[in-house]
């Protein structure tokens, strides 16, 4: 890892390089980002087993973010990328500070991947995690609020609030009806990554989330397992920890994987899903 990225690495999302992107720096693109970051990192690689490659200058800054403020903490994090493959984009939630502890996302938008620029309208709470269901762009954003907007870009409209408020971050994967939500919980001894279903058939204000199994716990020393077993905090974390955090999904020809931040925030693994 180059050093500019700092030792708090958290936030994975994952996307093959679509073929309409000329000239990419490899087949896969990975978006991350430190807590409390200036910017949007990105490392790329052929193969999901890498070797990984950090693109050193990031691809979103703070000061074209829309967050920049000279009296707040401002920082931007949480990266979730999609293909639009009708309008040839990429687009990328990230969330930053609005006012004293409050913080809200954003969307950006790139025609290769790297270059991101942002729009300024504010979207919904943060961590947004995004997928497209019965004509709409549905948003979770923590904790466990979700929106939805016809466009995905604009005028996201709240509606229910699912799971409970130890919610952290969360990944999503849309399976015909059927969501199925990762995530983790705060003050969790240790924190995991769980998952729970929703059926998405009834009225959107009506779902409900199933009773959460546990999908990954840390069990080796680079994920953890090797420090002391206590209850997580919110917020960042800059020494290692017992903890896994937000997870990240990725699905390439019919295989599925899980990414996620190991130690707490001090690396990101990814793992294959076997029965889902």
């Amino acid at each position: 890892m180059d050093a500019r990225i700092g030792g708090n690495i958290n936030g994975p999302s994952l996307l093959r390089v679509p073929d309409w992107i000329d000239d990419p720096l490899g087949a896969y693109y990975l978006y991350f980002a430190h807590h409390k970051g200036t910017y949007i990192r990105m490392v790329y690689a052929d193969s999901l087993t890498g070797p990984w490659t950090t693109y050193r200058a990031g691809v979103l800054d703070l000061e074209d973010s829309f967050f920049a403020s000279p009296e707040l903490s401002s920082h931007v994090a949480s990266p979730d990328v999609h293909i639009d493959d009708a309008n040839r984009q990429i687009r990328m939630y990230y969330h930053g500070v609005v006012e004293r502890g409050l913080q809200r996302s954003r969307v950006a938008l790139s025609e290769n991947g790297i270059g991101f620029k942002a729009r300024e309208e504010l979207l919904g709470n943060p961590y947004f995690r995004v997928f497209r269901y019965g004509g709409y762009h549905y948003a979770i954003g923590m904790p466990g609020v979700f929106y939805r907007s016809r466009d995905g870009l604009t005028g996201f409209v709240e509606g229910p609030t699912l799971f409970d408020e130890n919610m952290r971050h969360c990944a999503v994967r849309l399976a015909a009806d059927t969501l199925s939500v990762f995530y983790s919980n705060a003050g969790d001894c240790p924190e995991r990554i769980l998952v729970s279903e929703i059926d998405l058939r009834p009225d959107w204000m009506d779902w409900r989330e199933s009773e959460p199994s546990v999908v990954l716990e840390p069990e080796t020393d680079y994920e953890g397992a090797d420090l002391a077993l206590e209850p997580s905090q919110r917020g960042l974390t800059d020494v290692r920890v017992r903890q896994l955090r937000d997870p990240g999904f990725f699905e390439e020809n019919g295989e599925t994987y899980l990414l996620y931040s190991v130690a707490g925030e001090a690396g990101i693994a990814i793992a294959k899903l076997h029965d889902l």
